[in-house]
């Protein structure tokens, strides 16, 4: 069904999945996503928060805007129905600001998920080696500190496990000073999907999982975005 799905919208010409796409193809693959759905108008967006329950998130829906907090396109917390109406309002004003030329498909609403560890989990294709895998802590992590680990697909758990281990913020992932420590084997298995996700869909191009909120309980992703290959 996702081959399925993936070729259909190569033969679109689709390259750049939204938000949305990306997680119910995902979802599709049993992979833990936090559910969201599209409004396309700024009452949409208030009843889908009432149907999903508060507090959500709201994140500007774009093809063509992949930093949406650069842009101004999200807000988090959000506790009720007039909270969500000024949320909307605002994100609008400011993408129509800073990006005038992009198309917008309205809004993503998600249920906000409980902090955890922010984690990410990357694909992109060498031109060598073919699907390469990373991961590593999110935030200052991987942006400053580039602590982040590759491997080759396909993986094996063993893999997987030293992925997570040989990074310099691992002692996070186990608790570090009394936090609440991430589901090691959670993270394992998510690894492992992964791999076998990408393998079996080579019209993939590039795939981000990030942030994925690790906690003692199990991980999911909260936002992702995929790139297929051109047709």
């Amino acid at each position: 069904m996702v081959t399925e799905v993936i070729d259909n919208l190569t033969r679109k010409g689709r390259a750049y999945l939204s938000e949305i796409e990306s997680k119910e193809l995902l979802a599709r693959a049993g992979f833990p996503v936090a559910e969201t759905r599209l409004a396309r108008t700024k009452q949409e967006a208030i009843s889908i928060a009432e149907e999903l329950g508060f507090p959500v998130v709201l994140k500007i829906a774009s093809p063509d805007i992949i930093h949406k907090s650069d842009a101004g396109g999200v807000k988090l917390g959000l506790k009720n129905a007039t909270e969500v109406g000024r949320a909307h309002r605002e994100i609008m004003n400011s993408v129509k600001q800073r990006e005038p030329r992009a198309t917008i498909y309205g809004v993503s609403v998600q249920k906000m998920v409980r902090p955890g560890i922010e984690v990410i989990m990357d694909m992109s294709k060498d031109a060598q080696f073919g699907p390469v895998l990373m991961f590593g802590l999110g935030g200052v992590f991987v942006e400053v500190l580039k602590d982040v680990s590759f491997r080759i697909v396909p993986i094996t758990r063993r893999d997987a496990r030293q992925m997570i281990e040989e990074i310099k913020g691992y002692p996070v992932l186990k608790g570090y000073r009394g936090q609440e420590p991430a589901n090691i084997k959670a993270l394992e298995d998510m690894l492992l999907k992964l791999s076998h996700f990408v393998e079996q869909s080579p019209r993939i191009k590039e795939l981000d999982l990030n942030p994925i909120f690790a906690h003692r309980d199990g991980a999911v992703a909260v936002d992702a975005r995929i790139i297929l290959e051109e047709s």
